[in-house]
C-alpha cells in the first residue's frame, strides 16, 4: 500500500470514530443547552378555561372576576377569592402584563398548593408583587422597598424601582424558575434574583413576615395564580412554558 494511500485510510477511519463516539455521548461537551418546553397559552382572551377559584370547582365568582377587554379584570367587589391555574408547574417561564388601578394590590404567586390544611394561597406560594406604588401604603409598609411592584413581597426590593409604570399603564412582567433559582422581570428589566431554597432563601424567609409559616416555599411545584386583594387589576397576554 503505498504512503498516500494508507494516510487517506487512516483518516478516513478517525473521522469514523469520532462521529461514532459523538453519536454515543464520548468525547468533549457540545455545550448543546435542553430545548425548552412550547408556549402555553394561560388565557384566551375569551374564558377562564384553565383556572378556578383557590380550593374551588368550576367557573370563578361572576361578579368579582370578569372578562374585559381580552383581559382577567378583577372588580374588587368581595368575595371572589384567588385565581389558580388548573395546573401545577415546576421550572417554567411566565409572561404576563397587568395593569393596576389607583390605589391598587394584587400579585403573581407561584408553586401555591392547595392542601386543605392551607387557608390562603399566599400561605405557601412566594409573591411577585403587583402595587400602585404611589398610592398603596404597602409600599412605604415593607423594609427598603420590599413591598413595591416587582419585589419578591416582604423579602427582596426591586434592584430598579423605574421599571415600574404607574396605576392605569400595562406592566410587562417575567417570572422564571429554574434549578432552584428565580428572576422576576419587569418591563423588559431583571430586578430581582433570589434562590428558591437553601440557607440563603431560609434566611430570607426568616427575616419576613413569613417566618414560622409551615408551608412557605416548601414546595417546588404547584398553582400559578393571581391574587385577589380586593381591587381592581387586570391581566392579559397570560403565557408559560416548562423548562
Amino acid at each position: 500500500m503505498n504512503y498516500f494511500k494508507h494516510t487517506t485510510l487512516t483518516l478516513a477511519a478517525s473521522m469514523l470514530m469520532l462521529a461514532a463516539n459523538a453519536d454515543s455521548g464520548m468525547g468533549h461537551s457540545t455545550g448543546a443547552k435542553p430545548k425548552k418546553g412550547k408556549w402555553e397559552t394561560l388565557f384566551d382572551g375569551k374564558s377562564f378555561a384553565g383556572w378556578h377559584t383557590y380550593k374551588k370547582a368550576g367557573q370563578p365568582v361572576s361578579d368579582v372576576w370578569l372578562i374585559d377587554d381580552n383581559a382577567i379584570h378583577c372588580s374588587g367587589k368581595k368575595g371572589g377569592g384567588d385565581l389558580v391555574s388548573d395546573k401545577e408547574y415546576g421550572d417554567f417561564e411566565l409572561e404576563v402584563d397587568w395593569k393596576i388601578a389607583p390605589g391598587g394590590n394584587s400579585g403573581i404567586i407561584y408553586h401555591s398548593s392547595e392542601d386543605p390544611k392551607f387557608k390562603a394561597t399566599y400561605a405557601t406560594g412566594p409573591e411577585m408583587q403587583v402595587l400602585d406604588n404611589e398610592r398603596h401604603p404597602d409600599a412605604k409598609a415593607g423594609k427598603n422597598g420590599n413591598r413595591v411592584a416587582g419585589s419578591l413581597y416582604d423579602m427582596i426590593p426591586p434592584s430598579d424601582p423605574t421599571a415600574y409604570k404607574a396605576a392605569g399603564e400595562w406592566n410587562k412582567a417575567k417570572l422564571v424558575i429554574k434549578d432552584g433559582r428565580a428572576e422576576h422581570y419587569l418591563n423588559g428589566k431583571k430586578i430581582v434574583e433570589y434562590p428558591t431554597s437553601g440557607p440563603e432563601w431560609d434566611k430570607m424567609v426568616e427575616d419576613s413576615k413569613f417566618k414560622g409559616w409551615e408551608g412557605f416555599g416548601k414546595y417546588a411545584k404547584g398553582h400559578i395564580v393571581l391574587q385577589d386583594h380586593g381591587n381592581q387589576v387586570w391581566y392579559k397576554n397570560i403565557r408559560i412554558r416548562e423548562l
